[in-house]
C-alpha cells in the first residue's frame, strides 16, 4: 500500500524538484500543499504520513506547522527542506520535532540517505515506480526559488559573523517597469529615512545592480554587533553599510551563481544616498533603472532593531540568458 507523502512548499519549482528527487522505486501517493495551512489540512486528512516541509511560506510557515503537529500530536514524520541553512534554524526545527533537515536545492542522494537512515525507504519499497504529478513552472516562480536559496546562503553567513538569527521573508520577484520599481522601493519605507549602497555585477549575458537599503535606525545596533567604535560617527555608518553589503550581496550572488552555474564579477560598492527618503533616492537614480527583473529581500535580525532591504535589479537584456539558464529547472 502506498505511503502518503506530502510536499509542502509555496514554490512550484521546489515542489517539482522535490517530487523528482524521491526514489523512483518508492511506493508513495504524493500530495502537494502551497502553504502550511494547506499542509496541516492534508495531514489531518491522512495525506501526510511523511512530510517534506519548507520553512518560508505564506499563511502559515514551517515553524508554525511543526508547532501544530507537536501540539496536536498529528501522525506525521517531518523532514524540513529549506534554503534557510542557519545553524539556529536547524536547532529550532529539531526542537519542534522534525526528523531532519535538508538544504535546498535538494539532491536525490540526500533524500535517499535520510529515508534509509530512519527506516522509511526500506519499509516503503514497492514494485511500482513513483508517479510524479505534473507541475507547471514559470520564470517568476523559478527566479523566486533561486532567490530563496541565495537569500538563505547570505543570511547564514551574516548569522555566523554576528552570532545572531536572521529572520527571513518570502522573496518578492517581479519583472518591473521603472514606475513599478518606484512603488516597490516605496513599499520598503517603514521608517523616515534610509541610506543606500549600490554594487554592479556582470556575468555571461547577465548584468545588473545590487541595491542595499539600510534603515537609518539600524546603524547603531549593527555597529555594536560588529564591535565597531563610535557607532554614531558618520564614517562608522559608511563602514557598517559597506561591510553589510559585502556580506549580503556577495553571498547572494554566489548563491545564484552556484544554482545557475555561472560566475559574476562585482564592481566596487558606491554609496547612493545618506539619510534620505526612498522617494529622493529613486528620483536621483531613476535614469539607471528601466525595465528590470527585481529580486527583493527584507533582512531582519531577531531581538535587534536592524532591518535592511536587498534588491537585485537585472537588466532587461539579461532576461533571455536567465530564461535559458533556468530552463533546465523547468524540465
Amino acid at each position: 500500500m502506498p505511503i502518503p507523502v506530502l510536499i509542502c512548499d509555496d514554490s512550484a519549482l521546489a515542489r517539482k524538484q522535490m517530487a523528482r528527487t524521491l526514489p523512483k522505486e518508492w511506493d508513495v501517493d504524493i500530495t502537494f500543499a502551497n502553504n502550511g495551512a494547506e499542509g496541516i489540512e492534508a495531514i489531518r486528512a491522512g495525506k501526510g504520513e511523511v512530510v517534506f516541509l519548507d520553512l518560508n511560506m505564506p499563511v502559515m510557515d514551517g515553524y508554525e506547522v511543526l508547532k501544530t503537529i507537536q501540539q496536536d500530536d498529528l501522525p506525521a514524520l517531518v523532514i524540513v527542506v529549506s534554503g534557510d541553512i542557519q545553524i539556529k534554524a536547524h536547532e529550532r526545527v529539531k526542537a519542534l520535532g522534525a526528523l531532519d533537515f535538508i538544504q535546498k536545492p535538494v539532491s536525490a542522494d540526500a533524500i535517499s540517505n535520510i529515508l534509509q537512515e530512519y527506516g522509511i525507504l526500506t519499509i516503503a519499497l514497492g514494485e511500482e515506480a513513483v508517479d510524479t504529478p505534473m507541475i507547471e513552472v514559470d520564470l517568476r516562480d523559478a527566479c523566486q526559488e533561486v532567490a530563496n536559496v541565495a537569500m538563505g546562503r547570505a543570511a547564514d553567513l551574516l548569522a555566523k559573523l554576528l552570532d545572531v538569527f536572521v529572520l527571513l521573508p518570502i522573496p518578492n520577484v517581479n519583472v518591473l517597469e521603472v514606475s513599478e520599481l518606484t512603488m516597490t522601493l516605496k513599499a520598503t519605507e517603514e521608517r523616515s529615512t534610509v541610506s543606500a549602497l549600490c554594487q554592479g555585477f556582470i556575468g555571461a549575458g547577465v548584468a545588473g545592480e545590487a541595491l542595499l537599503l539600510f534603515h537609518d535606525s539600524s546603524f547603531k545596533d549593527m555597529a555594536k554587533l560588529m564591535g565597531l567604535a563610535n557607532p554614531e560617527d558618520r564614517n562608522t555608518e559608511v563602514e557598517v553599510m559597506i561591510d553589510t553589503g559585502n556580506v549580503l550581496i556577495g553571498a547572494f550572488l554566489n548563491g545564484i551563481s552556484e544554482q545557475l552555474h555561472m560566475k559574476f564579477s562585482q564592481s566596487h560598492p558606491v554609496v547612493l544616498g545618506r539619510h534620505c527618503t526612498v522617494n529622493d533616492l529613486i528620483h536621483d537614480n531613476s535614469e539607471k533603472w528601466s525595465r528590470t527583473l527585481a529580486m527583493e529581500i527584507n533582512y531582519r535580525i531577531e531581538d535587534h532593531d536592524i532591518q535592511c532591504d536587498l534588491l537585485l535589479l537585472f537588466t532587461e537584456d539579461s532576461l533571455p540568458t536567465l530564461n535559458f539558464k533556468l530552463g533546465y529547472l523547468f524540465e
